[in-house]
């Protein structure tokens, strides 16, 4: 079996909303940051992206938020209930890189699991370099289907006028990456497995699965879901290939797994 070599998972910082936009349980409300006082839980929504290396080349997935989240998000009305409020300057995206020693050059592709805010925010730092931008081809359909300027998380100052290349259905990637096609989340959203000689298969599910309350069994959605069945077929569909795998799974925005996961600059995977 073919594997990758290596694997680094790169915090970002981390949002913070109200709890129930990642899980939705009865009695909660959604409230925004001007009522955060409020009983309803406000959690940290922690940010990461991944750069995986294979002897094919270089891939970094997802490009997490930008440094001018306030001004870009502005427009949405997102900034008040998503604020990226809980980050250094050392853990923006390209203070990670730079602090790697990973130029942007290296970066033979970037895939994106979504286009929303929060995953695609960075990508414009890729625009004048050989990267390879890569997504689902149902997620660039609808993220260019409507004609505002936004749609839910879906912004268009994020990634109109970049060149994508697509993909259809679960797709080997590069050697030891898989991409999996998880709609549900949004149209197009996907998840990445990878498959390592040391450690062995891991699952980065991107917003397919939030958090492992999301996870279950059974599976909690969340407020944030563009087609419930697709939502819960696609869990269970991650659920089958790790049985399958016995596959490590790093959740899309998990407070409490974050903190347990070899994250640069400590570590990495192999």
């Amino acid at each position: 079996m073919a594997t990758a070599n290596k694997v680094s998972i790169i915090p970002c910082g981390a949002m913070h909303a109200d709890l129930t936009w990642l899980l939705l349980k009865p009695g909660r409300t959604i409230r925004s940051i001007h009522d955060k006082d409020q009983p309803t839980p406000w959690s940290e929504v922690p940010t990461h992206c991944v750069l995986v290396e294979t002897d094919d080349g270089k891939v970094l997935w997802d490009t997490s938020c930008p440094r001018d989240w306030q001004e870009r998000w502005a427009p949405t009305g997102f900034q008040d209930f998503f604020p990226y409020d809980a980050v250094n300057d050392d853990e923006y995206l390209d203070s990670r890189l730079k602090t790697m020693g990973v130029g942007l050059d290296e970066i033979d592709y970037v895939i994106l699991s979504h286009l929303h805010f929060d995953h695609a925010g960075n990508v414009r730092m890729f625009e004048n370099t050989d990267a390879k931008l890569v997504v689902s081809d149902k997620e660039l359909e609808f993220a260019h289907s409507f004609d505002d300027l936004f749609n839910g998380a879906h912004l268009k100052t994020d990634y109109e006028g970049l060149n994508f290349e697509t993909v259809s259905g679960d797709t080997d990637f590069l050697p030891g990456v898989r991409l999996i096609q998880t709609p549900g989340h949004t149209p197009g959203c996907m998840s990445m497995q990878v498959d390592l000689p040391d450690t062995g298969t891991m699952i980065f599910t991107s917003d397919a699965v939030y958090m492992g309350d999301s996870y279950g069994p059974p599976a909690t959605p969340a407020a944030i879901v563009n087609n419930m069945e697709q939502f819960y077929s696609s869990v269970e569909k991650l659920r089958g290939i790790q049985e399958k795998t016995d596959a490590q799974m790093v959740f899309g925005h998990d407070p409490d797994q974050i903190h347990q996961l070899r994250v640069v600059p400590d570590g990495s995977y192999t």
